[in-house]
């Protein structure tokens, strides 16, 4: 999801909206650890690549290393849009101002009219399986599956599309675990069984 450097140019919030957004304000930080949310990110995301093409799955990344100002999250959609994605899967680390808070979740698009009613309500179906694979993989607290109307990635997705948040960097235990390359290759294994769950694998061919 978010690159090394944040993206403060604007862009339209979901197709002809004239509500304009900033194209990747950043992620998150660990409390203790400091790592940035990108980091860890990717290293899930990479690792998740790995089960998935193992599996035989066809895998198309937005990215594949650190390396300066995000794409934004239109550019994201686009490469997914433009891949005819069966599932377009984002990974982040989630952050908030109460530190006790913990656990996973996976976010969906909200209905809107034009902009995400023809890819639902497979990302429901998407986030449902996802979010109750990585909470088992991961034996975190369950914060459940949510829809939301203000991701910019979401709203440009002509793909079914989920957001998962894995842990919260701001929590000192969530930190201390998404830093650990054990625990992210669980979290990739989990996302990857609601992939499956989703998209069965490809029949190999004899």
């Amino acid at each position: 999801m978010h690159d090394r450097q944040p993206n403060f140019a604007l862009e339209p919030l979901g197709p002809h909206s004239h509500t304009l957004v900033v194209k990747d304000a950043g992620g998150v930080s660990g409390i203790r650890s400091h790592t940035p949310s990108s980091v860890i990110n990717l290293r899930i995301g990479l690792k998740l690549r790995d089960i998935l093409q193992k599996a035989g799955y066809c895998t198309k990344m937005t990215r594949t290393k650190q390396t300066g100002v995000s794409l934004g999250n239109r550019a994201r959609a686009r490469i997914a849009n433009q891949a005819h994605a069966a599932l377009f899967v984002r990974i982040s680390c989630d952050g908030n101002t109460n530190h006790s808070v913990h656990g996973t979740s996976t976010l969906y698009p909200k209905r809107h009219n034009g902009w995400t009613d023809d890819i639902l309500p497979a990302s429901k179906n998407a986030a449902h399986d996802i979010q109750s694979s990585l909470v088992a993989a991961l034996g975190s607290k369950d914060r459940g599956t949510q829809k939301r109307g203000d991701v910019t990635g979401f709203n440009w997705s002509n793909v079914p599309v989920v957001l998962a948040e894995v842990g919260f960097l701001t929590n000192r235990g969530d930190d201390r675990l998404l830093n650990q390359a054990s625990y992210q290759q669980r979290a990739a294994q989990g996302i990857a069984n609601g992939v499956i769950k989703f998209v069965p694998p490809p029949v190999p061919t004899p």
